[in-house]
């Protein structure tokens, strides 16, 4: 499994979900129920580099915009939501979070709590056991911290859509 096949199998669940997060689940976690242990085992271990990729304040402070205010949980959620977006999605944010102004916007979608643990759910059905960790989850994210009274100004065009 490598980072191609990881984004075919994700962007498949989002192209066949229509955006809806419930079928999405359904269908990653199916699509990987069926791989082999080894391809479910790698696709986790992408899984976890691609949440602790986006774990930045840049990306955070785009979600507590978006969502006025975000815990460590909810940004957790964020990530997942935004990987199951697909590749083109994922990386448009890491690089410009501003970027998600212009992404239609089922707020419930973006901050919805499952996709993280069909994930897992689908891994586990394909190796038989839940798949740990290969590296500690970063202690702090990555990128310039923000003070919450001034996050606005660091994204007009997600205030201007959300605030």
């Amino acid at each position: 499994m490598d980072e191609l096949k990881f984004w075919e199998i994700v962007g498949s669940a989002h192209d066949q979900s229509d955006g809806n997060m419930d079928e999405k689940c359904d269908l990653i976690g199916t699509a990987l129920s069926k791989l082999s242990k080894d391809d479910a085992r790698a696709f986790s271990v992408l899984f976890d580099a691609m949440m602790d990729h986006a774990y930045s304040w840049p990306l955070w402070g785009a979600a507590y915009v978006i969502n006025g205010g975000c815990g460590d949980d909810t940004f957790s959620d964020f990530r997942a939501s935004l990987i199951s977006r697909g590749r083109t999605a994922f990386e448009s944010a890491l690089a410009d979070p501003e970027s998600l102004a212009s992404e239609d916007f089922d707020e419930d979608a973006w901050f919805y709590e499952g996709y993280q643990y069909a994930v897992t759910d689908g891994v586990k059905a394909a190796v038989g056991s839940v798949v740990n960790r290969e590296s500690p989850h970063p202690g702090e994210p990555s990128g310039q911290a923000w003070e919450e009274d001034k996050v606005y100004d660091l994204y007009p065009q997600l205030a201007e859509k959300f605030a």
